[in-house]
């Protein structure tokens, strides 16, 4: 079984083990599939995926990956059946409830980005009281991305910017990577260094669109629900054996 850990190059490079990426997002996709294949309603592939939610981020945090993003409900998973959405709200409530100190004692910094105006005011305070748990130093963070779209939070920073331009604050001419990377939800984060999408889908759906123009990106057949540990240090190890150029030769 694989393992990896952050390993220190030699002075010259060669031969030395690549290190982890300091950040993964995942695309979880494939939970409806899985369900359908078994004759199950689309919610218990929902529910088994919170299964692969829990060993992927045990697996991330000994990895020693910094920062593990996961897509969990993108703007236009609205459009899906009301019992589904439903039914997605509640594990997400029962999984702050169950898991959210746990995390924090395993050294587990919870984090949440997207448009949260637009979820039930019992799930933000949850959100927030999950955020502001006391976490036993910060070996990982765990950001979830909920009710999140990247054209949306571009447009967002877009208008933050706008603004402060016609209040004076700023000049246009100034505007630069640094200044718009500042306005969005991520901001002072570290860029994704990996982006997994499972179920063979080969699409980014408006995940992290500004944030992972020089991520890698590993699309495997793999159903959500049956992404685990092992599928997790799959990942890692092909990412490990590419050469990142981000434009260069």
């Amino acid at each position: 079984m694989l393992k990896l850990r952050p390993q220190t190059p030699s002075a010259t490079g060669e031969g030395a083990p690549s290190a982890p990426p300091r950040h993964v997002a995942i695309i979880m996709d494939g939970n409806g599939r899985w369900a359908k294949a078994r004759g199950l309603p689309r919610l218990a592939g929902h529910k088994r995926g919170v299964d692969s939610v829990r060993e992927v981020v045990r697996a991330a945090a000994e990895a020693g990956v910094g920062r593990l993003t996961l897509y969990a409900f993108s703007t236009e998973n609205w459009r899906r059946p009301e019992e589904e959405v439903a039914g997605l709200m509640d594990l997400l409530r029962y999984y702050l409830r169950h898991e959210a100190r746990k995390l924090g004692r395993d050294g587990i910094r919870l984090k949440f980005i997207g448009d949260r105006g637009g979820l039930a005011a019992d799930l933000q305070m949850a959100m927030a009281s999950a955020e502001s748990a006391d976490c036993e130093g910060e070996r990982m963070v765990l950001q979830i991305a909920l009710n999140y779209g990247g054209r949306a939070e571009i447009l967002a920073a877009t208008r933050r910017l706008a603004l402060r331009v016609a209040e004076g604050e700023l000049c246009a001419e100034n505007i630069d990577e640094r200044e718009f990377a500042a306005a969005l939800t991520t901001r002072g984060d570290p860029d994704p260094d990996l982006v997994i999408r499972t179920s063979g889908e080969r699409r980014i759906s408006n995940f992290l669109l500004w944030q992972a123009a020089y991520a890698e990106y590993i699309f495997t057949p793999v159903l959500w629900p049956d992404f685990g540990r092992e599928a997790f240090f799959a990942a890692l190890e092909e990412y490990g054996a590419r050469e990142r150029r981000y434009g260069g030769v």
